[in-house]
């Protein structure tokens, strides 16, 4: 097979530019802008390499118009013309020849990549980042973080990077500022947990560089106090938690008093869990949530996915989220209500647990099935032989194809004198349902 890539006579350069302008450009570069026909960039970058642009070449502003990029440089280079497109940093990270790259032939393009504002940040204040994360919340307006929220959210990606990484690098906004990224660590219990570094427009002469401040004393600044554009840093000054992901002990949970025992128990749970066939990116809900344990430890299975979990009872919710706030996981969102209320408005998902049903469980039985993904699983867990009968019956009426009934009683030993006894749990019925993939 032959992999040999013959390069284009005239691709579109993309140049990786800082705000030190001109000189932040190498003789390639620099010749390449000059002999272009055609200058694509943001109006900031333009003005600031002005002089570097023949006075007859066009000139062409993308702010707000990303999506017509691809079209001028394509009718451009089909008129013979050279093409440039001026980037920030290093074009290829989180830049636009990526964006560029989708919507055109690879070989139309030639990358000339710079440092980028991250890198420089990282040398200013000697903070190793070659495990570092980059996230960015540059895209939009993200709003403030609210503990719970969905992956809709602006800010959802950089809550699940905290979690998992030591070191994270932000590309920010002037709406997404270091303010609101203190705020939602702190929101997150993490405040005590990292510090931070602040780096304001870099390589211009009121550049500015603020480290090892704390997210409390950042998340009280005004919008004001640091100047944009900026990008943060973030670094662990605690180790990063490690915890158990699957099969917890019911001791580990909120539970609620005096009448313990409204929880999934740790080998139903087990069982439960292993059913839903969970993977990494799993969209999952959680109805009839209760103490939360199942939605919880599914959201530890699923880093890169979620949990929606709803329960009708406001004190079980109570507990729920004091659990959640326990577990510390960013990726379970837990709602007050009445299933199948409010099920309209999330995703289709991957699999479903139905822990209690509220007297609605036929027609929970026929949502979720309807709304599961091709292959997605359906688990139900019952202790009453007349939810069992009416689980059983909606699935033969539904004419479920590939559904099936496990009883699970488990004994568990209890001290007796200088001896042990074993105790019989409650049987519990797990009602397992898989949708067809078309």
């Amino acid at each position: 097979m032959n992999t040999e890539v013959f390069p284009d006579p005239n691709p579109c350069r993309v140049l990786g530019v800082l705000d030190d302008g001109a000189a932040s450009l190498g003789a390639t570069a620099r010749a390449h802008l000059r002999a272009a026909d055609l200058v694509i960039g943001g109006a900031r970058t333009l003005a600031r390499l002005e002089a570097e642009i023949r006075p007859d070449a066009e000139r062409l502003d993308l702010t707000g118009q990303l999506s017509a990029v691809p079209g001028w440089v394509s009718a451009a280079r089909d008129a013979g013309r050279k093409v440039v497109v001026l980037a920030t940093g290093d074009p290829l990270c989180h830049g636009i020849a990526g964006f560029l790259a989708a919507r055109l032939c690879v070989q139309a393009l030639e990358v000339l990549p710079n440092v980028s504002t991250l890198q420089l940040a990282c040398a200013r204040v000697g903070l190793v980042w070659q495990d570092a994360r980059i996230v960015s919340i540059h895209a939009r307006d993200a709003g403030e973080w609210q503990v719970g929220a969905p992956p809709t959210h602006g800010l959802h990606a950089l809550a699940q990077a905290l979690r998992a990484h030591d070191r994270l690098l932000v590309l920010t906004r002037p709406e997404n500022t270091p303010a609101r990224i203190a705020r939602l660590l702190l929101a997150e219990g993490q405040g005590d947990d990292f510090r931070m570094a602040v780096a304001e427009r870099l390589l211009q002469p009121e550049e500015r560089v603020r480290a090892d401040l704390t997210p409390a004393e950042v998340a009280e600044a005004s919008p004001e106090a640091f100047a944009d554009p900026n990008v943060v840093l973030l670094w662990r000054v605690r180790p990063r938690p490690n915890p158990v992901r699957f099969g917890l002990a019911d001791r580990d949970y909120h539970q609620r008093q005096p009448d313990k025992g409204l929880i999934t128990k740790q080998e139903v749970r087990a069982v439960s869990l292993a059913r839903l066939q969970l993977r990494a990116d799993s969209q999952v809900w959680d109805i009839g949530a209760g103490s939360g344990s199942v939605g919880l430890e599914a959201a530890r299975l699923c880093p890169h996915g979620h949990v929606w979990a709803i329960e009708k009872n406001e004190a079980d919710v109570a507990i729920a989220r004091a659990n959640r706030d326990a577990f510390g996981v960013s990726n379970h969102t837990l709602v007050h209500g009445r299933a199948p209320d409010g099920l309209e408005a999330w995703p289709d998902p991957d699999a479903v647990f139905i822990g209690g049903s509220g007297g609605e469980l036929a027609g929970l039985i026929a949502l979720c099935l309807r709304r599961l993904r091709p292959g997605g699983h359906l688990v139900m867990n019952f202790v009453t032989l007349e939810n069992l009968a009416v689980a059983t019956q909606a699935l033969k009426a539904l004419d479920a194809i590939d559904w099936d009934v496990l009883q699970l009683q488990a004994a568990r030993s209890r001290p007796i004198l200088d001896m042990h006894r074993m105790a019989a749990e409650n049987p519990v019925w797990i009602v397992c349902a898989r949708k067809e993939i078309a």
